[in-house]
């Protein structure tokens, strides 16, 4: 009961600051902050908070010194301290990309492959420690009245933060390869009918089909487990308690999915989870009268 009323009553509020359909130009805005996930993630991101700080809302994003692609601009930008080196944060970071444009054996392949997610994972798990045990900054964060979180979970430290300030947390995100935004949500989530990712399944599925859709997300919980496991020992110390990355995720109110049903399969959502399809698609300008004459 206390779940769904959480859900229930911040959710209009919320659905008018993020999807940006109940905001007037004149109307007076809110405090957000940003916790994202850096690299494309943030590309994405930063279309949707450029759009509410136009909106009049302030919007202050919280990242680590060390960055690829966070910087000052439009927003108000809060660092703290990198646990690395420049050097070591590049390699750590980019000294596998090589792997993409390499030919080798499957196998061979795919242990460089989780030996690099590692490396990326490991910079990202120490950051967030240096995030949330830095009091100071925790205190200044805690103190400045903000009215909701913005936080990509593929970087679970924004939802742990948000879920230590006892903020409203809107999840930015096109998906969690092992479903842990479909737990979280407590969404309904059907092998048989549900394509996974990268099975290359259709929404019609042959009996054998079915069976490889049920056992291929297995393997990636592995991939959850090394990115994610070391979050929810964060949380259960931040919080003095023990959480799962399941219970941190439950305390979004909105999920905001880059993705639309016209280009993936139907599934069943929850009222909390909204589509945004199109929110990185450039905008092409329109044609001319002569263009238009022209290609009548």
């Amino acid at each position: 009961m206390d779940r769904a009323a959480r859900f229930l009553v911040p959710l209009p509020t919320l659905m008018g600051l993020l999807i940006f359909l109940c905001v007037r130009p004149g109307a007076e805005g809110g405090k957000v902050l940003v916790v994202p996930m850096d690299g494309s993630h943030w590309l994405s991101m930063k279309e949707a908070v450029q759009e509410l700080h136009a909106r009049g809302h302030q919007m202050v994003v919280v990242s680590p010194e060390l960055n690829m692609h966070i910087k000052e601009d439009f927003f108000t930008l809060t660092t703290y301290a990198s646990p690395y080196t420049q050097d070591e944060f590049n390699h750590l970071l980019l000294g596998q990309t090589y792997l993409i444009f390499e030919r080798t054996h499957f196998l061979k392949m795919f242990l460089k492959a989780m030996e690099s997610l590692k490396s990326a994972a490991l910079v990202f798990q120490r950051s967030c420690e240096e995030l949330l045990h830095n009091k100071e900054l925790i205190r200044h964060l805690n103190a400045s009245s903000f009215e909701v979180v913005l936080t990509d979970p593929v970087y679970p430290c924004g939802a742990v933060l948000a879920k230590y300030l006892s903020l409203p947390a809107v999840s930015f995100l096109s998906s969690i390869p092992c479903d842990l935004d479909v737990e979280g949500a407590q969404c309904p989530n059907p092998s048989s009918y549900i394509p996974r990712l990268f099975t290359m399944n259709s929404d019609h599925m042959t009996f054998l089909q079915r069976v490889k859709n049920m056992l291929y997300p297995l393997a990636l919980k592995y991939i959850c487990h090394i990115s994610f496991t070391p979050y929810a020992s964060l949380a259960s110390e931040l919080l003095q308690r023990e959480v799962s990355m399941v219970d941190v995720f439950s305390f979004a109110s909105v999920w905001l999915f880059r993705g639309d049903f016209v280009l993936d399969y139907p599934r069943p959502i929850m009222p909390n989870m909204v589509f945004s399809g199109g929110i990185n698609c450039g905008h092409r300008k329109p044609l001319s009268q002569l263009n238009g004459q022209v290609s009548k």
